[in-house]
């Protein structure tokens, strides 16, 4: 079974981290979320992976090789224009033999790929699409289908009150070989918009594969926070990953014994960290390798990634700082805000709710 990854998009939404990491390299307790993904996929015996990038591949290349690390054949194909999502995947087309999935890079499920395997199996129609219930479908793509699971309808961003269907995209297919064919080479192409419903036109069947899995859309400051402390809290557990030495880190519960005395969990801890024992650190903050936080500072609902320094008396709440950050003496973080790579916030600076430092216009001038 092969699989179809599409990382090729910029992160703006993610931005100002995704102006030094492309998204799909962005940290999940450490580990890049698009290695987490092929570790999930790897799990459910998927171990071919075509890589539809685009921006900065080479920081994905560089990390996963050709994905012997991780026991997987590793491909990559690099758009040189984007070319939406039915598009991308036309444009790996000589890399498919048969039955593939499709994930979209960052997308957070604990959706079993197994079971929709099967699924799929049993139906023999062109393509499954793996659907959950929302109570707000206005923000996305709703999918009808008849009690059988077969698709009738895609309607996208309807009026909350006007929605036929609370069912929405939720961005795993699972496609023949076929569907390929249906798609119109070196252009941009939506599959929601205009592959699917063209199937559907002609009389394919598409079928939808409804769960009640956790799934989450990290490609958002707030929701990258979320998807942290839904592990921490227990929500979703994390499957372990591919390479048997992957990255090392150590969660704190509540209950458990000798837990330092800065720690408020729960909590993750990088390797070589450094608390010192007058420092506030949770409940819910995720800190990365090497990183060192000072006398008196306090760090709750917070993420830093690596090598970021807190100094003595700094504040930062519900928050994301990325590598080689420091933030200085006494310095104020309001929640909400996003500290980009190598970021200096000076000492006593106090930032207001909702900072992004660099600002996105300074970052592109």
């Amino acid at each position: 079974m092969q699989a179809v990854i599409l990382v090729g998009g910029e992160g703006t939404r993610l931005r100002p981290l995704t102006y030094g990491t492309p998204k799909p390299m962005v940290p999940l307790f450490g580990v890049p979320f698009l290695e987490r993904m092929l570790s999930r996929l790897k799990h459910a015996g998927v171990d071919d992976v075509v890589l539809a990038a685009g921006y900065m591949p080479k920081a994905i290349t560089d990390h996963l090789g050709d994905g012997s690390r991780l026991g997987m054949k590793l491909t990559y194909v690099i758009e040189a224009t984007p070319l939406g999502t039915a598009g991308a995947i036309r444009n790996v087309a000589d890399h498919i033999t048969g039955t593939f999935f499709v994930l979209n890079g960052d997308v957070l499920t604990s959706l079993d790929l197994r079971a929709m395997m099967a699924y799929h199996k049993d139906r023999q129609g062109l393509g499954t699409l793996h659907l959950i219930r929302v109570e707000d479908p206005s923000p996305f793509g709703c999918v009808v289908h008849d009690a059988t699971g077969r698709v009738s309808r895609f309607v996208e961003k309807p009026p909350k009150a006007e929605a036929p269907t609370d069912e929405i995209n939720a961005g795993t297919y699972l496609l023949e070989r076929a569907v390929l064919d249906r798609i119109p080479p070196d252009r941009n192409v939506s599959i929601e918009r205009e592959t699917f419903p063209e199937i559907l036109a002609g009389g394919g069947a598409l079928y939808a594969y409804t769960t009640a899995d956790y799934w989450l859309d990290v490609g958002r400051p707030d929701q990258y926070l979320r998807a942290h402390r839904d592990v921490l809290d227990g929500t979703l557990t994390l499957e372990p990953t591919a390479d048997p030495e992957a990255h090392q880190g150590t969660f704190f519960r509540a209950g458990m014994p000798g837990l330092p005395p800065s720690i408020r969990p729960p909590v993750f801890l990088g390797v070589a960290t450094e608390l010192d024992p007058g420092s506030r650190v949770g409940p819910y903050t995720v800190i990365g390798d090497r990183t060192r936080i000072e006398a008196g500072a306090s760090i709750e609902g917070t993420v830093l990634w690596d090598d970021v320094v807190v100094e003595s008396g700094a504040e930062i709440t519900d928050s994301i700082v990325a590598s080689r950050a420091r933030i200085g003496r006494d310095a104020r973080i309001g929640a909400d805000s996003v500290i980009g790579h190598d970021v200096t916030v000076d000492a006593g600076q106090t930032l207001p709710r909702g900072s992004r430092m660099p600002a996105p216009e300074a970052a592109q001038a």
